[in-house]
């Protein structure tokens, strides 16, 4: 399954209701598993971004159908990556002429 990296800052009404960060989590999850989506590890950061999810899709479609309903929440903004794991890209490098 593709792999997406998450890059999220939090609004300033996410950090007003900062508290609720763990409620929030698991209606994250919910919405991941509603799109064949799993959330791999979410970890807190210190710097540009407030945290950093790692999720595994079945698509890109699924991957931004779940971004949207979780972004309706108006908690963070999200810079969204596609991964691709080391024994992979290196299977493409391989390949290269």
């Amino acid at each position: 399954m593709p792999v997406f990296i998450i890059l999220a800052k939090y609004t300033t009404e996410g950090v007003q209701g900062i508290k609720k960060a763990p409620e929030r989590f698991k209606g994250a999850q919910e919405i991941a598993k509603s799109v064949g989506a799993e959330i791999k590890g979410v970890y807190y950061t210190m710097g540009r971004y407030d945290f950093v999810s790692i999720i595994e899709a079945p698509s890109v479609e699924a991957a931004m159908k779940g971004l949207f309903m979780f972004a309706a929440s108006g908690i963070q903004s999200t810079e969204t990556l596609v991964g691709l794991s080391l024994e992979d890209a290196h299977k493409v490098i391989s390949e290269l002429p």
